[in-house]
């Protein structure tokens, strides 16, 4: 008696259809769900590149993975280059995958360490699988290396964020959920509890419900103007506030990677899609001007820009809470991380999978509540202290933008990371962290981060045997990302959109 009956969504975009699909898919047509948006109100569109979880969400609504890359234009994405970041003209890549397999009771990077400082080892990426296919520009599927112990190919993908959620949709309409046209204009309270009970829309028609998500973006018109809940901003460590984004023409075969190109005042990005290439400049405005970013952005365009440049407006940061009364925030109007690490859709993800796990009866009790507020803050602290990394970690004396990242104080949490890497080469992550060791040892190597000793139990095995196991590795992966399709073959093999109706820029 005490199940809640009626779901009302409020924002469609990639949050709303994102949580709407699997909703729908989990609970069918027991649970009445209602989405509300407006044709009239644009959404951000712009994070159209993923990590690796992301199949996880996909298998969850039994979506195929063909059809998906067909409808959405999308590619492949192994990893992330990162360009200009550790100092002027140096690469690295943060790949996706183990680096290198563990070693009895040690991590594979303090065997790397032992081996490089002996002269022993190539660059770090060598021992990747990831970034040997991403560096040839090739993909396949590949779960585990055939006799060997080391793990395969990770992936993700990129894709066009509005088809996406128009893909989704028909997802989410299959399963019962309702589309409800309009603006809303006002949002009705219980007056005893506080609870929101209802929207009212601008023709006067009014959606009721006993659960709301605040899937309305930066506007966060259910959490934030209905229930006041404060933000929290972080812009002292992350102090890009804007970002223009302008599609291209592509030129050439699409990478399986997205690029991020560090510039005096910020970074860019380059998505590659099947139709278009996704471009865009995050920057400070407290170290460069707007017209000065955007003169950045296009001048460094690879392809014919198809659109004018959007500027968009953010505070880094996260909500006091996420889940306020009957109000759970989804997406943008819960918190805001730049787009560096391609989170932005992983962090809605979470946001659906806690509510699942946690979902709430009428009484809307304390306990699931308070676990879920947790549990997102530790996902979003978390996800910060790995953007921030980026920015403290680097070597860049060259402007004033990057001597500040260089001697900002980090939290406490990213502080003591630092500091045990610096004198043992020690991560300790805990398996819940989005981001485990392989990923923080490729952005410390990529950006050269010091680390002045080795693990004991990393230096008690041979010499001899150290070098025939990193040679063994080395010649794996070389062979199995060597033999695989080009990433073009693949996608004109698997999930060529070509002949479908051009996608709207």
């Amino acid at each position: 008696m005490k199940r809640i009956a009626k779901l009302v969504i409020v924002g469609g975009g990639t949050a709303g259809w994102m949580s709407a699909a699997l909703l729908g898919r989990t609970f069918g047509r027991t649970l009445d769900i209602t989405l509300v948006e407006s044709d009239d109100i644009a959404t951000v569109g712009v994070g159209e590149a993923t990590i690796p979880p992301i199949l996880v969400y996909n298998q969850a609504l039994g979506i195929d993975e063909a059809e998906f890359l067909r409808e959405t234009r999308g590619t492949i994405k192994l990893g992330i280059e990162f360009e200009n970041w550790g100092h002027l003209g140096h690469r690295y890549m943060h790949a996706f995958g183990d680096v290198g397999h563990y070693q009895g009771l040690s991590p594979f990077v303090h065997y790397y360490l032992r081996a490089r400082a002996a002269g022993l080892a190539d660059s770090l990426g060598e021992y990747s699988l990831g970034e040997r296919a991403a560096r040839a520009g090739r993909f396949g599927h590949l779960p585990r290396i055939p006799n060997t112990p080391l793990a395969g190919l990770n992936y993700a993908f990129h894709f066009d964020a509005g088809l996406y959620a128009r893909y989704l949709r028909r997802i989410a309409e299959g399963h019962g959920v309702k589309r409800q046209e309009g603006r809303i204009v006002s949002v009705e309270r219980d007056g005893g509890t506080g609870h929101v009970t209802s929207v009212t829309l601008a023709d006067g028609t009014q959606v009721e419900g006993e659960l709301f998500l605040d899937c309305s973006g930066f506007r966060a018109l259910l959490i934030g103007d209905a229930l006041g809940v404060g933000y929290q901003d972080w812009t002292h460590w992350l102090p890009a506030d804007r970002a223009w984004a302008v599609p291209t023409e592509n030129v050439g075969e699409p990478r399986p990677y997205t690029q991020s190109i560090a510039h005096q005042a910020g970074w860019q990005w380059r998505i590659p899609l099947q139709h278009r290439t996704g471009n865009g400049h995050v920057f400070s405005s407290a170290f460069t001007s707007e017209e000065e970013a955007r003169d950045v952005l296009l001048a460094n365009l690879e392809g014919k820009p198809i659109a004018e440049p959007r500027l968009i407006k953010f505070t880094t940061g996260r909500r006091d809470t996420f889940w306020e009364k009957n109000v759970v925030a989804i997406g943008l109007s819960s918190g805001f991380l730049e787009p560096l690490e391609s989170t932005s859709i992983h962090l809605i993800q979470s946001g659906i999978q806690k509510l699942l796990a946690l979902f709430p009866d009428r009484d809307f009790g304390a306990l699931e509540r308070d676990e879920y507020n947790r549990q997102m803050r530790e996902v979003f602290e978390d996800v910060r202290d790995f953007i921030i990394l980026h920015y403290k970690a680097s070597r860049r004396e060259d402007s004033a933008f990057w001597r500040y990242c260089r001697d900002m104080e980090v939290p406490a949490t990213l502080q003591s990371k630092l500091a045990l890497w610096g004198a043992k080469g020690r991560l300790f992550r805990e398996g819940r962290e989005l981001f485990g060791t392989p990923s923080w040892v490729a952005v410390l190597l990529g950006q050269g981060f010091p680390t002045s000793a080795v693990e004991p139990i990393a230096g008690a095995p041979e010499a001899a045997w150290v070098d025939d196991v990193l040679s063994k590795m080395h010649a794996s992966y070389a062979h199995f990302a060597a033999h695989m399709p080009t990433h073009g073959e693949y996608v004109r093999a698997n999930c060529d959109a070509a002949g479908l109706a051009t996608a709207a820029q």
